[in-house]
């Protein structure tokens, strides 16, 4: 499935995920804008591509202000002339229990996750629209978005936030012919080494062990480069039709996730009070509550 022509920018590409992003799509063709904060790491992706014969520079900003995302738009159409795909994959962990979580554990997270990846889609949006050929943008969420994770109100709620916003610019981009996406990954990488189940997992994959089946298949948990391909597809035109979507991949497993749906309804003329609610939901409701938390982690 070939890239060839096409220009990407991948924010937080100097290592793991972003990194595997990065070398996946330049394979497939694509000329790369290699973002990240480290520019030591930045520039050995960027090294890798050329070395293997394809195109790539290196923007080295945090994301999050409209000045970084203007700059990584910028930089691939000076550098290349054109902007076909974003994937925002940059992120940080700042995890602490809700009680000793501070303002700056909270806004960290949700600058580089949330607002780093509104203002990229935008600047990639404005970038796209203008040229008049359609785009792909492509969000990277998390299971902790889906389900909740303990320990992680900044991280969830940007995640969860992200395929929020991914669903809505599927629609206010249909016409120009831009998708919007959200993947869904689990990988081993430094940021799953810190959940405990998976600490010794991770700690084994990178000792240059084998990731054992069951972890593949029932934990879907795989390497990054399990992840690259479906952002390659995403990328490419074989993906035009595929817009608003949460996919999940990794390990041996591809997701589709659904969208927030109602689980059921009652009505009472008059409205309710507060016993009636109660006698409903022992009734009706009660035995459709979900619970939060990662269904893999049970």
């Amino acid at each position: 499935m070939r890239l060839d022509g096409r220009v990407v920018i991948v924010t937080g590409a100097g290592r793991s995920l972003g990194r595997a992003y990065a070398l996946a799509l330049a394979d497939a063709g694509a000329a790369v804008v290699v973002n990240d904060v480290d520019a030591q790491s930045a520039a050995q992706t960027v090294s890798d591509i050329t070395d293997a014969g394809g195109s790539a520079v290196a923007v080295v900003a945090a994301v999050g202000t409209s000045a970084a995302a203007d700059e990584l738009a910028a930089a691939a159409l000076s550098s290349f002339g054109r902007l076909d795909v974003l994937v925002a994959n940059a992120g940080v962990l700042r995890d602490r229990v809700l009680w000793k979580m501070s303002d700056d554990d909270f806004d960290a997270v949700i600058s580089t996750h949330l607002r780093g990846s509104f203002t990229c889609g935008r600047a990639a949006a404005v970038a796209m629209r203008e040229r008049g050929e359609g785009g792909r943008i492509i969000l990277i969420g998390s299971p902790a978005g889906q389900f909740g994770s303990f320990g992680q109100t900044n991280y969830a709620a940007a995640k969860a936030g992200l395929v929020a916003m991914a669903r809505t610019w599927s629609l206010e981009l249909a016409r120009a012919g831009i998708t919007a996406n959200a993947v869904i990954p689990t990988a081993l990488s430094p940021m799953t080494a810190t959940i405990p189940a998976y600490t010794q997992v991770y700690e084994d994959f990178v000792a240059g062990k084998g990731i054992p089946t069951e972890y593949r298949r029932d934990h879907a948990l795989g390497t990054p480069e399990d992840v690259a391909a479906l952002i390659v597809w995403l990328a490419s035109e074989h993906s035009a039709a595929v817009t608003g979507q949460a996919i999940g991949i990794g390990g041996d497993r591809l997701a589709l996730y659904a969208h927030p749906a109602v689980l059921e309804t009652a009505d009472r003329d008059g409205g309710w009070s507060a016993e009636e609610i109660d006698g409903v939901w022992r009734d009706r409701f009660a035995p459709l509550a979900q619970r939060s938390g990662p269904p893999t982690l049970d």
